[in-house]
């Protein structure tokens, strides 16, 4: 695949806006500008970025609970997102989701789950959908590593590969559920070994480049529209924070973290931009100072945001 100048430098773009948007929140939850803590990404912005501008404008996207940069990804517009984020009545889903529930359909985002795996069965709904609407379009699917022993992901899966649907589930792997190594939680010798048990397809690729992630995901999609099934694709990355904001991270040595800060997504990206596309680097430095001001302004536009009313608490509960 060729990459246009433009779609890279919309790549560089978000994967900074993701990475911004974060530091924002994990400053604002130890402000206590936030009530409760957020589960952060950063060090995974290569995933979500790639994953999510491989799949066409009328595919469906399933995320994640670490979803953030999933979202910003997928196209979600970052205001209303810090609002809803921080309660505020602005915000996409007016204050009343959160993280944990963010969605917005308006760039046909499914939105997510905090309970880990709970989005590989709705992907797969959605999946037939396409499949018997005849759309077309396929769904993208982010879980972590933590979800791989979930029984919902053995029996997505299945079902999946059971009526061929067009389905890619992306494996963010960064080699920890919560403070627990992968190896102390999976027993199979790899993802791709699990996928292969229900005869699905499955690669693994370098989740902190971007290229990588976007060109495996572009094939896995193609595959699943044309009606080939179920594709897995694990990209094995690394947070470069803790589990959640509180997260001292003491189960990680000093060490294994210097080692992966020194494999930073948007550094290496930054390398590859200016190496082998010959991108300047002023523009990627507007780039990075225009990620910066759209944070900045969403973070302020969320901090003077009204509260929702209690009245709109059980407004979307019941239908009319």
């Amino acid at each position: 695949m060729k990459y246009t100048e433009e779609l890279l430098a919309t790549m560089y773009y978000r994967m900074y806006q993701a990475r911004f948007f974060e530091e924002a929140l994990k400053s604002s939850s130890v402000s206590e500008k936030i009530n409760g803590v957020s589960h952060l990404s950063i060090g995974q912005e290569a995933t979500a970025v790639g994953a999510c501008m491989a799949m066409n404008e009328d595919d469906k996207i399933v995320m994640s609970f670490r979803n953030h940069a999933q979202a910003i990804a997928s196209g979600m517009e970052i205001k209303g997102m810090m609002a809803e984020v921080m309660g505020r009545e602005s915000g996409i889903n007016g204050g009343l989701s959160g993280s944990a529930h963010l969605s917005d359909a308006s760039v046909n985002n499914l939105g997510t789950s905090p309970a880990p795996g709970a989005g590989y069965p709705i992907a797969c709904g959605a999946a037939l959908t396409q499949q018997k609407q005849k759309t077309g379009q396929a769904v993208l699917c982010f879980g972590g590593d933590g979800t791989l022993d979930e029984g919902l992901f053995g029996e997505s899966l299945n079902l999946a590969a059971l009526w061929k649907l067009p389905v890619i589930f992306v494996i963010e792997n960064n080699f920890f559920s919560g403070a627990t190594a992968i190896e102390h939680h999976f027993a199979p010798k790899s993802v791709a070994a699990l996928a292969a048990a229900y005869g699905v397809p499955a690669v693994t690729v370098d989740g902190n480049d971007v290229i990588a992630v976007h060109s495996a995901v572009t094939k896995a999609r193609a595959k699943a529209a044309s009606g080939e099934g179920p594709f897995v694709v694990e990209a094995q990355t690394y947070r470069l924070c803790g589990y959640d904001t509180n997260d001292l991270q003491l189960y990680r040595s000093v060490d294994e973290q210097k080692i992966w800060q020194q494999h930073d997504p948007i550094n290496l990206f930054t390398e590859t931009l200016i190496q082998d596309y010959q991108m300047d680097q002023s523009v990627l430095e507007q780039l990075k100072e225009n990620a910066t001001r759209s944070v900045n302004d969403a973070l302020d536009y969320a901090e003077n945001a009204s509260d929702p009313s209690m009245n709109d608490a059980l407004t979307p509960v019941y239908a009319k």
